[in-house]
């Protein structure tokens, strides 16, 4: 394991050489303010590359000279649990990332990554927030917080497992340990899962050397991405949540800074890579289950997963005794869910 010392030396390094500034054209007039924003995803560079640097590039072109926003990968400029706070002192402009990876002080913060069961698919993200209600919640607790603005939401991948051990049972999950999220984790280690915190760009590694047995980070689209799927060996179809929960959020002094025009740019920029990544990842789930070489499809039969469901319900109860407005949350997510199962298929499947 790395030390602290030496990881955040290694860090800023990598930071020093491995920014991807993503340059705005050459403007040749000096009656343009020029804004720079330091922008740090909780993603490494090649899954990036699909869910938030075109979003970026685009900005940056459309701004024309007016703002440019310098991307940063995976603990560049800060450790990812520590993100928040870098954005709190202006250390970082702006974080993409789920609430629960960058330790974000608010109470509800437990239901960004992979709340368990809370989605079956990656639409179930975005209608709880715009038509359920979610995006009020957000913006209430993040207005008790200073410094920080939450922009938005938006939906990723499920959360499966892929091991290089194969996972047929319940049984098989005692004593595994898996890179996971801080929420997903504890919900895990119910079964016997022993949830283990790295560095991302650590974990392909981790998983060569056995420091850990695997993951349970993604869905299948980015374990090929990213190079996972040339370290593990097996992909289970059972998953724990059928869609990560991540947002943007800007310091509150820069983002209050801004023109009212480039906060419209941003936002629009923001609706361009979730819709890049809905149809990114629901295609390239089905495709590489079908398709895909590296690994081996297991499952765990319904009658046993069963009772993992069941469990996060009990989950979900404790969740909510956290405090009143995580049980307004659980509440709309227990409400969404039953309209969804009464509204069957193609919404829900039994």
């Amino acid at each position: 394991m790395t030390s602290r010392r030496s990881f955040l030396k290694q860090a800023v390094a990598a930071g020093a050489a491995g920014v991807a500034t993503v340059a705005a054209p050459a403007v040749h007039t000096q009656s343009k303010t020029r804004i720079r924003w330091r922008l740090q995803t909780y993603a490494g560079p090649a899954l990036a590359e699909h869910v938030i640097k075109p979003s970026i590039q685009s900005f940056n072109t459309v701004a024309n000279g007016e703002m440019e926003i310098e991307l940063y990968f995976a603990d560049q400029l800060a450790p990812t649990d520590e993100l928040f706070r870098a954005m709190q002192r202006g250390a970082v402009d702006a974080v993409q990332s789920d609430d629960d990876s960058i330790a974000a002080p608010v109470d509800i913060s437990v239901f960004g990554g992979y709340f368990p069961f809370a989605c079956r698919y990656s639409l179930d993200v975005p209608v709880l927030f715009h038509q359920w209600g979610l995006d009020e919640i957000w913006a209430e607790a993040y207005g008790e917080v200073e410094g920080v603005t939450w922009l938005g939401a938006g939906a990723w991948d499920p959360c499966h497992f892929n091991t290089v051990a194969p996972i047929r049972s319940l049984d098989d999950l005692k004593g595994l340990r898996v890179f996971t999220f801080p929420t997903a984790g504890r919900f895990l280690s119910r079964f016997g899962v022993v949830p283990v915190t790295l560095p991302w760009d650590r974990v392909k590694a981790a998983v060569q050397t056995g420091e850990i047995d695997g993951l349970a980070w993604s869905g299948i689209t980015e374990d090929y991405t990213v190079g996972w799927a040339d370290v593990t060996h097996y992909f289970l179809t059972n998953n724990i949540s059928g869609a990560w929960c991540g947002s943007y959020f800007a310091n509150t002094e820069r983002w209050d800074a801004l023109p009212g025009h480039l906060k419209e740019l941003f936002r629009l920029c923001m609706d361009s890579s979730h819709y890049y990544r809905q149809h990114w990842y629901w295609g390239g789930e089905a495709k590489l289950r079908v398709e895909g070489a590296k690994l081996e499809l297991t499952t765990i039969p319904d009658e046993e997963w069963t009772k993992v469901e069941a469990e996060a319900r009990r989950f979900w109860d404790e969740i909510a005794a956290g405090s009143p407005r995580n049980a307004r949350v659980v509440k709309i997510l227990r409400d969404y869910n039953a309209v969804m199962d009464k509204a069957g298929r193609p919404y829900r499947y039994a």
